[in-house]
């Protein structure tokens, strides 16, 4: 047997939960099976890593277009591979093709579905029903489909009833315990970036990671922070706007927010992941305050930290925040925003000025990320799909 995996994202162009996805899964996939992995991007000089570049004649077109011309560059590549694997719309024309082209079987995982996300409109215009036919197309017509959690497989079948139930497979995602882990903090660390970005050791510490997107509740974090006790301070990691208009918005809320009160830490780079964890271990609570989460990497990493987890209720998140033990969840409902942005602020405070409970939270979050989300188990089931199809 021999893999195609097909993803936009792939070290070291990684943005997103499906990036560390399609990471992490290769890396322990490639202990079992052979995987060529088919991305976009930069060229890469990893072995059996093979970029595919936009068709020159459309370097001005649709970003939805330019995506699907990689697609058949890809399904061209795959000649050989005895099944192709897609993650998310942007290979699935790929992975589609290639299943007709090569007479192998197709499996498409679903980190999120493009109906959920009308605001992609906005980035897209019309590409957005481009994407969403790409989608489309990959999920009815792919041999078996990979749901991320369980929440995301009746999302599946929701959007796409054509999809016969038994063709869904339900495959968490997964964390790799060993690099995310609880790590040296201030005075600890060789060099601190806790120290470099002015934060006090001596006051409870809230932490988010994340893109600047509209599914990640962004802005109404920081809404909430109105509502933090005066000495809660916010690292605010979110940066890769997904609009200047959402870019706009989320600085004059930030800027204002910073007039009221200090222990506003905004940092827009990417960080590198030992940074990343410094600052997780660091946090009193990681905030999650997502509006859709198919099931929310970033949760494990900061749970894998032995970080309390205050996050929104949607999506996957309680497949792995467990409310009252790993953390707390706060019910989303979208006709009242301030309500959630309030109910964020007041579940924060409490977590962080309860020392006892915010470490039970984090314990319990470690122990639950190490023996519930195992890459190697989930490289396995993962395999295993293959070969039911064969």
């Amino acid at each position: 047997m021999r893999v195609a995996m097909m993803t936009k994202e792939y070290p070291p162009e990684i943005y997103g939960g499906a990036g560390v996805h399609v990471t992490e899964l290769t890396r322990y996939m490639r202990d079992i099976v052979p995987v060529d992995v088919h991305c976009m991007g930069a060229p890469r000089d990893e072995k059996d890593v093979y970029v595919h570049g936009v068709d020159e004649a459309l370097k001005d077109a649709n970003p939805a277009i330019k995506t699907l011309s990689t697609g058949l560059r890809m399904a061209n590549a795959a000649k050989g591979a005895s099944v192709v694997h897609t993650h998310t719309w942007y290979t699935g024309l790929g992975g589609h093709l290639a299943g007709l082209l090569h007479g192998i079987p197709h499996v498409a995982t679903a980190h999120s579905l493009e109906p959920d996300r009308p605001w992609k409109r906005e980035q897209l215009g019309g590409g957005y029903d481009v994407s969403s036919w790409s989608e489309k197309n990959a999920m009815e017509y792919a041999d078996a489909v990979i749901a991320v959690s369980a929440q995301m497989k009746k999302a599946v079948l929701d959007a796409y009833p054509r999809i016969e139930p038994d063709k869904v497979h339900v495959v968490l995602n997964g964390i790799d315990t060993e690099l995310w882990q609880p790590r040296p903090t201030f005075d600890e660390a060789e060099h601190s970036v806790l120290k470099e970005l002015g934060i006090d050791p001596n006051r409870p510490i809230v932490a988010f990671v994340g893109r600047i997107t509209r599914q990640k509740g962004v802005e109404h974090l920081v809404k909430a922070a109105r509502y933090f006790d005066k000495d809660v301070q916010l690292v605010l990691c979110a940066g890769a706007p997904d609009t200047p208009e959402i870019a706009a918005r989320t600085t004059k809320l930030v800027e204002e927010l910073q007039a009221e009160r200090d222990g506003i830490v905004w940092v827009q780079e990417m960080l590198p992941k030992d940074k990343i964890q410094e600052i997780l271990t660091a946090a009193d609570a990681f905030v999650c305050p997502s509006i859709y989460e198919p099931l929310g990497i970033v949760n494990l990493e900061a749970m894998a930290c032995g970080t309390a987890v205050v996050a929104s209720d949607v999506g996957g998140i309680p497949e792995v925040v467990v409310d009252g033990t790993t953390g707390v969840l706060v019910h989303y409902d979208e006709s009242d925003p301030e309500a959630f942005e309030h109910d964020i602020a007041e579940q924060v405070n409490k977590v962080v000025h309860d020392q006892e409970l915010a470490k039970k939270f984090g314990v319990a979050g470690r122990e639950r990320a190490v023996t519930e989300f195992s890459w190697a188990n989930i490289a396995q089931q993962t395999v295993d799909i293959y070969k039911s199809l064969m």
